[in-house]
C-alpha cells in the first residue's frame, strides 16, 4: 500500500502563485482560493467584491478568467510532480463554488509530464496592448494554438481578411457604445491605477496601450474622460492577426472550460515567442456577441478574440500573493452566481 504524499506549505505557494498569474478582465482577479488540506484539495471560489456589474454581468467573463486560472494551477501540479483531478462547479448547493483540484498523489511512470517550456510561459505571458510587426505567424504555430483549445474543450477560428474586418467592425462598435456610456466608463476607470500604486489588482497607468493611429484597431480605451493619460497614437500592424474563442454550448461550465483553453492557447503562443492581447469588448454586447459568431454555425458560442503576433513584450500587471488569497477550509461560503 502507497502512503499517501503530503502536499506541504511551499508546493501550495507554488501553486497558487502560478493559478494568480492568469489573465482576468480588467486584472480584477476575480477568484479566492481555499485548501482542505485533509483531503488534499484546493477549491476555487468566485470573488464577488470584485466583478463588473455592467461590463460583466452575467460573470462569464469572470468565469474565463477562473478558468484560466485553473488551467495554470492544474499545469503547475503536474509540474511539481503531483496528479490534479479537477471537477467544474463540484457543489450545486454552492454556486460560489466554481471548481475544486484534488491532488490526488504523485504522477507516476505512466503519466505525461507537464511541457516545460509551457510551465514556464506562465511567468513570461503578459498582454500587449503595442503594435505588432505584422510578421506572419506560422501556420504550425496557429495550429498547435488551435489544438490546444480544442484539447481544453474549446474552439479556435482563425478567419481570413473579410473575417479579421468583420471582427474588428464589431469590436469598434462596441468600443464606441462603451465610450458612449458613462457609467461603464467610469467602471473601468476604477480598475486603472496611478503609477506607484500598491494595490496588488487593476491595470497600472503604465500597461495601458496607445490608440492605432490609422483607426484599423479598435483597442480599449481605459482612459474614458481623462485624455491626459491617453498616450500619443501609433501605427498598428495593417494585417491583424486575430482568433475567434468559442465553445458549442453557453453554460456555466462551458465558461470555465473556455477559460481554461483561453489560458492554453495563450502559453501555447508565448512559449513559441508570439505576443498576445485579448479583444472582449463585443462580448460585452448580447447582439454583438451573437454577431461575432461564425456565420452559417447554429452552436457557435464566442468568448473572446485573440490578438496575436510578434512584437514588444508587455508590461506586467501586479498579482495578489498565492499565501494572501488562500484561506483554510470552512464552512461554505455564501457567494452567489447567476444560473
Amino acid at each position: 500500500m502507497r502512503t499517501q504524499a503530503v502536499l506541504d506549505a511551499a508546493t501550495v505557494e507554488s501553486l497558487l502563485t502560478a493559478a494568480v498569474a492568469a489573465p482576468s478582465i480588467h486584472n480584477t482577479q476575480p477568484w479566492r482560493f481555499r485548501l482542505d488540506p485533509g483531503n488534499q484539495v484546493l477549491e476555487v471560489h468566485s470573488a464577488p467584491e470584485r466583478t463588473l456589474p455592467l461590463t460583466d454581468p452575467m460573470h462569464r467573463a469572470q468565469y474565463l478568467s477562473v478558468g484560466a486560472a485553473v488551467f495554470n494551477l492544474r499545469l503547475a501540479a503536474v509540474h511539481q510532480g503531483w496528479r490534479p483531478e479537477v471537477k467544474l462547479l463540484p457543489d450545486p448547493h454552492e454556486p460560489g463554488l466554481l471548481a475544486a483540484v484534488r491532488l490526488t498523489g504523485p504522477l507516476g511512470a505512466e503519466d505525461q509530464p507537464s511541457d516545460p517550456d509551457l510551465y514556464e510561459a506562465i511567468a513570461r505571458r503578459h498582454t500587449s496592448r503595442m503594435p505588432f510587426t505584422g510578421r506572419p505567424v506560422p501556420e504550425p504555430i496557429v495550429a498547435e494554438m488551435a489544438s490546444a483549445a480544442h484539447a481544453a474543450g474549446a474552439r479556435l477560428h482563425v478567419p481570413d481578411i473579410a473575417g479579421t474586418r468583420r471582427l474588428l467592425h464589431l469590436t469598434a462598435a462596441a468600443e464606441a457604445r462603451n465610450h458612449a456610456h458613462p457609467d461603464r466608463t467610469a467602471e473601468t476607470l476604477t480598475w486603472i491605477n496611478a503609477p506607484g500604486a500598491s494595490t496588488p489588482y487593476g491595470i497600472p497607468a503604465t500597461a495601458l496601450g496607445p490608440p492605432d493611429a490609422a483607426g484599423r484597431m479598435p483597442m480599449r480605451d481605459f482612459t474614458g474622460a481623462l485624455p491626459a493619460r491617453r498616450l500619443p497614437a501609433l501605427w498598428f500592424e495593417r494585417h491583424v492577426q486575430l482568433a475567434l474563442l468559442w465553445t458549442p454550448h453557453d453554460r456555466r461550465e462551458d465558461w470555465l472550460r473556455a477559460g481554461q483553453a483561453l489560458q492554453y492557447v495563450l502559453l501555447t503562443a508565448t512559449a513559441h515567442g508570439l505576443r498576445t492581447s485579448l479583444l472582449h469588448q463585443a462580448m460585452e454586447w448580447p447582439d454583438l456577441r451573437i454577431a461575432t459568431a461564425l456565420p452559417r454555425h447554429k452552436r457557435c458560442h464566442p468568448h473572446v478574440l485573440i490578438r496575436f503576433g510578434y512584437g514588444p513584450d508587455g508590461v506586467s500587471t501586479p498579482r495578489e500573493s498565492g499565501h494572501s488569497v488562500a484561506r483554510p477550509a470552512g464552512p461554505p461560503a455564501t457567494d452567489t452566481e447567476p444560473g
